[in-house]
């Protein structure tokens, strides 16, 4: 293993006890899939060089903006530094190059084909660096028959199934709230790499991963695949009811809906007690999950003569206190704001030059004995292009300044 870590300032320094200390990634990944997962791995202690064009990554100019910057692109390359470099030039592509016999992983999400035009492709950089980790990230898939499709989120979506089974059971298909076809499928990238990692240090040998934003969604979906097996029959929407148990879903109080969540007989029996109907637990209707799912029609009315009275607060105390899953439904910024992500730190506070304080997402995995990472802002284009280069290739300030008039770096 290449062992090399990095300070908070961008100095290098040891500093043990983080996953991932010591692994270095070049980053030539953009908008959302690959950043998303190389965030995710430098928030576990990897130094991640991020790769971008003259003309930047893409997501810099996307997304939510405030004060004219994209504060989407600040939430996923937290923790990064940008090395600004030309791929269309010959000397930029040999940079490119010399900097990957410096690396343990490459993560690209390029169309299928082009990282060869660039001269960057897993064969070529595999040639300098044997045991290399090359993660490429696509919407298909580097072969098979819509390997050549361009793909966004929305496309990985539509094909899945995953919209298909989301929305109301008399309405059309619906997208899922924010991008889940590219953080899957950077959170599926990031497991393919930490695993390859492990096994390079069994085995000595690097690997290349392919990871497809189709193959992602499609693998998501343990209920629907379930249910097309057992019933033969194409798994429909079910609006805000679970398609196989119940109850569990929303339902209406007098003010507005909350969630019940059972999944068992031992649950349901202690609900029917607590709402006063002891005899539900025996009624051939409802005593087993399937049966209410049946009868779910009949069971909603039950329950929501209940809630009629409470307000959802009110509902989901008496629920939760008699140990009965229940929630109110939240909106992003009552979730943002709880106590909950304020206690479990989901939320880092860092200083930006344009946007005073910003709260960056962490990684949620909670490591006994070891804190997160502090956070760092995302880096500004080519923030760290003269001190990469000099660092790793010993260019001095002379051929830095040729090499930036030249419009190989920035």
């Amino acid at each position: 293993m290449l062992l090399h870590t990095q300070d908070g300032d961008g100095s290098m320094s040891a500093q043990p006890g983080r996953p991932l200390d010591g692994i270095r990634i070049l980053d030539f990944s953009r908008i959302l899939a690959g950043p998303f997962c190389t965030a995710l791995l430098a928030d576990l202690g990897a130094e991640v060089i991020k790769v971008e064009p003259p003309s930047g990554d893409d997501q810099r100019l996307m997304g939510a903006f405030r004060q004219g910057v994209s504060i989407s692109f600040e939430l996923i390359n937290r923790n990064k530094r940008s090395l600004c470099l030309n791929l269309k030039h010959d000397e930029g592509r040999a940079i490119a190059r010399a900097l990957a016999r410096h690396c343990d992983v490459i993560v690209e999400n390029f169309r299928p084909g082009v990282t060869r035009k660039l001269g960057i492709a897993y064969e070529d950089l595999q040639a300098i660096q044997p045991n290399l980790i090359y993660c490429s990230i696509s919407g298909f898939g580097q072969d098979g028959p819509f390997a050549a499709h361009p793909s966004y989120d929305v496309i990985a979506q539509a094909m899945s199934g995953l919209m298909s089974i989301t929305g109301w059971s008399d309405g059309e298909p619906l997208l899922v709230g924010d991008s889940i076809g590219d953080t899957v499928t950077g959170l599926y990238a990031a497991w393919g790499i930490v695993s390859a990692l492990y096994r390079r240090e069994i085995s000595g040998h690097g690997a290349r991963l392919d990871v497809a934003m189709f193959d992602s969604l499609f693998t998501l979906l343990p209920t629907a695949l379930a249910q097309l097996q057992a019933t033969k029959s194409t798994p429909g929407r079910h609006g805000n009811q679970h398609p196989l148990s119940s109850p569990f879903g929303a339902y209406s109080a007098k003010d507005k809906q909350f969630i019940l969540a059972i999944a068992n007989n031992s649950l349901f029996a202690r609900f029917a007690s607590m709402i006063g109907r002891q005899e539900l637990a025996d009624d051939p209707r409802f005593s087993t999950d399937r049966a209410r799912r049946t009868n779910e029609l009949a069971l909603r009315a039950i329950i929501e003569e209940w809630s009629a009275s409470l307000s959802a607060s009110e509902a989901v105390k008496q629920l939760v206190d008699a140990g009965i899953p229940s929630c109110e439904i939240w909106d992003v910024a009552s979730a943002a704001s709880s106590e909950q992500v304020e206690y479990r730190g989901l939320l880092a506070g860092v200083e930006h030059p344009t946007l005073g304080t910003l709260q960056l997402p962490q990684q949620p995995v909670q490591i006994t004995g070891l804190p997160r990472r502090q956070a760092r802002r995302a880096p500004a284009l080519g923030e760290h292009s003269a001190d990469i280069l000099r660092e790793f290739l010993d260019k001095d300030p002379g051929a830095i300044t040729r090499l930036r008039a030249a419009g190989v770096i920035c």
